[in-house]
């Protein structure tokens, strides 16, 4: 029976660069095995469809600041193969990327499936195996020649000297990590929207907001994020939002998602945003409330929203407005609260929090400490990323890293 030198299970970004790494550093008998009819399927739909490759923030010491769980374990990862690493190496391979203002990074076709081809024919030129429909079932290892069998059906195995599994967040990777002896931190979602049942905050569905301060506090700790706000049908959304459900997802997790969430729409403090007030009502003293707001990020509908929150009348103008209603003012903007019920009804790209524990990866090589020869990458492994290019350079590293390992 042929003996692979390398299999890859699981078809997606990590497991391609994975691939083609290795095959780069001659290592010639490689095949990789998806379980679906699609290859790279996360990396077509994701940024719909756009792919947002990585995140232009070049230096690894302040990368990592965008991982929750596995950012001490990334610094040397990152120093050596990282965000302008991967920018080089898909340019060098024929697609153009394009940095935005928001320093993610995308094809500037804007189409994933430049991504999506690049790595699928880089893989074919190669030489790699490709297989799909090739759900593995168990792994064992020959304990007399140290080859792992890798069965695709009952009795139906394939033979290799080295595997590496790059299942994502599913639970059949994790179940295949543990058969061969590695521990599995529970996943629990991350990178989600947050409902809200408040029925009048379904007036300023669509509204954008820049720049809002967030606060959650749970189990005596205390989550903040600062960023761009959007509010849904479902209650809110954005990637202040989205952030702040990642670095607290453990925790939301525990409380089943029933919180209170913290808002500040404004970075003005306190005295200056009373010096405003002030100033509102002296200079504009005849304008209507409705018409003229303290904020100016903040749109009519949100600002409308939050006076009949205080039921306060805002066809009153700056002059007619009470002391007490000032201050309420003041208060709302600086510490607006609301109650949420539960996740929103999507999921940013399907991310977990969760996997294989990364004390048992040497993050050097990718390669497992408890058994010699098998390696694992992306996001099968306890490491996540907020939005904005973050989990998919971990796809693109891990992947880079261990190539290189499995070839030396």
């Amino acid at each position: 029976m042929d003996v692979f030198d390398l299999i890859v299970v699981g078809g997606g970004a990590s497991g391609f660069m994975s691939s083609i790494t290795a095959a780069e550093n001659d290592v010639s008998k490689i095949n990789i095995l998806e379980s679906t009819t699609k290859l790279l399927e996360k990396v077509r739909i994701s940024g719909g469809g756009r792919c947002n490759v990585t995140n232009a923030s070049w230096v690894p010491s302040e990368f990592i600041d965008n991982y929750p769980r596995g950012r001490k374990k990334l610094i040397e990862s990152f120093s050596r193969f990282a965000a302008g690493d991967v920018f080089e190496w898909f340019q060098e391979k024929g697609v153009k990327l394009k940095i935005e203002d928001d320093h993610r990074i995308f094809p500037i076709s804007d189409s994933s499936l430049d991504i999506v081809n690049c790595l699928k024919n880089t893989a074919q030129n190669m030489g790699i195996e490709i297989s799909t429909k090739k759900f593995v079932k168990r792994i064992e290892r020959d304990g007399k020649d140290g080859l792992f069998k890798v069965f695709i059906s009952k009795n139906e195995f394939l033979l290799t000297k080295k595997l590496l599994i790059s299942t994502g967040g599913h639970s059949s990777g994790h179940r295949l990590a543990e058969s061969l002896g590695h521990r599995i931190i529970k996943p629990v979602p991350s990178l989600f929207s947050f409902s809200c049942r408040d029925e009048k905050l379904k007036e300023c569905r669509g509204v954008a907001v820049k720049n809002v301060y967030l606060e959650i506090s749970l189990n005596n700790k205390n989550f903040k994020s600062q960023g761009d706000l959007l509010i849904t049908h479902w209650g809110f959304s954005g990637p202040g939002i989205l952030r702040l459900s990642s670095f607290a997802a453990r925790d939301l997790y525990e409380k089943q998602y029933k919180f209170k969430l913290c808002i500040k729409w404004t970075n003005l403090d306190l005295s200056e945003l009373s010096n405003k007030m002030n100033m509102l009502r002296e200079v504009n003293g005849t304008s209507n409330l409705c018409n003229l707001r303290p904020i100016p990020s903040l749109t009519k509908r949100l600002w409308v929203y939050l006076l009949n929150k205080l039921e306060i009348d805002n066809t009153k103008t700056w002059s007619e407005l009470f002391s007490k209603e000032r201050h309420k003012i003041i208060n709302i903007l600086l510490n607006d609260e609301y109650q949420i019920s539960g996740k929103g009804p999507f999921s940013d790209e399907f991310v977990t929090s969760g996997g294989v524990s990364l004390d048992e990866v040497n993050f050097k090589t990718m390669e497992s400490f408890i058994c010699k020869d098998l390696y694992f990458t992306g996001e099968i492994l306890d490491v996540d990323g907020i939005t904005g290019g973050f989990n998919f350079q971990h796809c693109w590293t891990s992947g880079w890293l261990a190539g290189k390992a499995i070839a030396n």
